[in-house]
């Protein structure tokens, strides 16, 4: 099994075959435009611009399972991404990226890299930690996606190779993906 066997619509509606990304490194990233985080969308798009003729393909999923932090229509994702971050690579539809009715390559991507726990000694690791033990804890025991921004490496085979959380800066994972490209 890899990555390949599962689509999802892209932004614009059209069913999409992830083995179209076959010899790729994927970065798969569940998306929100009211995060915190939501400036990752900068240096995502600056790693999808340096590496994409080596190989690179960032994935975009907007996800509004977090704070209700995806509010708009998908149209209105797509906007907002292109001018407030420039975005060039592909972006999704809507949709769950854990619960019920979390989409099936969600479910296999946290099957293949579970939950490993937050890096208390970086201020928003310690900052979802704390939120999540307030309001969710048993969340925190569980390999579902936490919160907005978590990535997802794929190597050129379809294979998971690392979860990445939340707080983890996109270009923290540039010699990782140096590492496979």
């Amino acid at each position: 099994m890899s990555v390949y066997q599962y689509s999802a619509r892209s932004i614009r509606g059209k069913e999409t075959s992830l083995e179209q990304y076959k010899d790729k490194v994927l970065l798969i990233v569940n998306t929100a435009s009211k995060c915190g985080f939501t400036p990752q969308y900068s240096d995502l798009q600056k790693l999808y611009e340096k590496y994409q003729d080596q190989g690179l393909q960032i994935l975009g999923f907007p996800s509004n399972q977090f704070g209700e932090q995806e509010p708009g229509t998908n149209e209105e994702v797509n906007i907002f991404c292109q001018i407030n971050y420039g975005v060039s690579f592909p972006i999704f539809e809507k949709l769950d990226v854990k619960g019920e009715h979390q989409h099936p390559l969600f479910t296999y991507l946290t099957e293949q890299a579970g939950f490993e726990g937050f890096d208390t000694t970086d201020s928003n690791g310690r900052l979802l930690q704390t939120l999540l033990q307030e309001r969710d804890p048993a969340a925190l025991a569980n390999d579902e996606i936490k919160w907005n921004f978590t990535k997802f490496l794929i190597d050129r085979q379809g294979n998971v190779v690392k979860r990445y959380e939340s707080p983890v800066d996109p270009m923290d994972l540039e010699p990782a993906i140096q590492q496979l490209l």
